[in-house]
């Protein structure tokens, strides 16, 4: 603000009666007094008082029926997740039995294998160890 602006000197002064004021509803025109400022101020908030409580109830009831309406469907939709996965739980402990009874199978056959590689080997090591027994016996 300027150094010399003095707002003493403005305060007595009042817009002019035939400015806009004077053509705004009364409800937007300013206050000729602090009383009449605060009373319609007060006025104005009487008007805006919430909802009667009957209506204030009724919407509270609505409301909540339709919290419960959409926690249910969220619980449902929970409970069925769960089963869901106890199922696949169950699922996967089943197959890794029926995996390990498999691995346990192809261990024993890997060994059984395993055994009669070493008869055939040695049978073929002796075999080549008497070559003259062995032709003769092919004759």
């Amino acid at each position: 603000m300027p150094e010399n602006f003095d707002p003493e000197r403005y305060a007595h002064r009042r817009p002019p009666e035939d400015g806009p004021e004077r053509y705004a509803p009364p409800h937007r025109r300013p206050p000729e007094t602090r009383d009449e400022g605060v009373k319609n101020v007060v006025t104005l908030l009487a008007k805006q008082q919430p909802e009667t409580p009957a209506e204030s109830i009724s919407a509270i009831e609505h409301l909540d029926v339709m919290i419960r309406r959409i926690a249910m469907d969220s619980m449902t939709e929970i409970g069925r997740v769960i089963r869901d996965l106890e199922n696949m739980s169950e699922m996967l402990r089943n197959e890794g039995t029926r995996v390990s009874r498999e691995v346990s199978g192809y261990a024993s056959l890997n060994q059984a294998a395993t055994a009669a590689m070493k008869v055939i080997a040695e049978s073929l090591k002796q075999w080549k160890e008497r070559p003259s027994q062995n032709k003769e016996a092919a004759n």
